[in-house]
């Protein structure tokens, strides 16, 4: 019942400056078009991104859908993982990064559970539009963080 999703770019940029925008969560309405705005209300704890929380407002499905996320996890010019629970689900995603022929691979990757009862027959009766919608949503995602990158280069 849980939905996992997956998909990549190649970005013709060094990984250094991939990791630099794609952890600069309170920028990123620049940069993503999907994304209206960004609030921080936590900042990270010490020098990396964990602990870091956002409200994010997004336009979903024709309306703005304003979610709380955080990092959960974290290594440096690697990956980070961020958590939000919403609606009777909890929803992670990751991006990863990983150095490829003179450019960067961006990875992301997310994982929705529904775990009220309630989640769980929503998800019976809609998982087939959410999941097509959310895929289109993180390949936007990603040629958005392409083509900034490039663009400035």
């Amino acid at each position: 019942m849980d939905m996992q999703l997956s998909h990549f770019v190649d970005i013709d940029a060094p990984l250094p400056e991939v990791w630099r925008v794609i952890s600069d969560i309170e920028h990123s309405a620049a940069v993503i078009s999907g994304i209206k705005s960004i609030e921080i209300i936590t900042p990270a704890q010490g020098p990396g991104l964990l602990g870091l929380k956002w409200r994010e407002t997004r336009e979903w499905m024709g309306q703005d859908a304003l979610e709380e996320m955080w990092i959960t996890e974290s290594e440096e010019q690697c990956y980070y993982q961020t958590r939000a629970e919403s609606h009777g689900s909890v929803y992670t995603s990751r991006l990863d990064v990983e150095p490829i022929n003179g450019g960067t691979r961006l990875s992301m990757g997310f994982h929705c559970q529904p775990v009220s009862l309630s989640a769980r027959v929503i998800w019976l009766l809609t998982s087939w539009m959410a999941n097509r919608s959310l895929s289109k949503v993180i390949k936007q995602d990603l040629q958005d963080i392409k083509h900034h990158l490039e663009a400035a280069a």
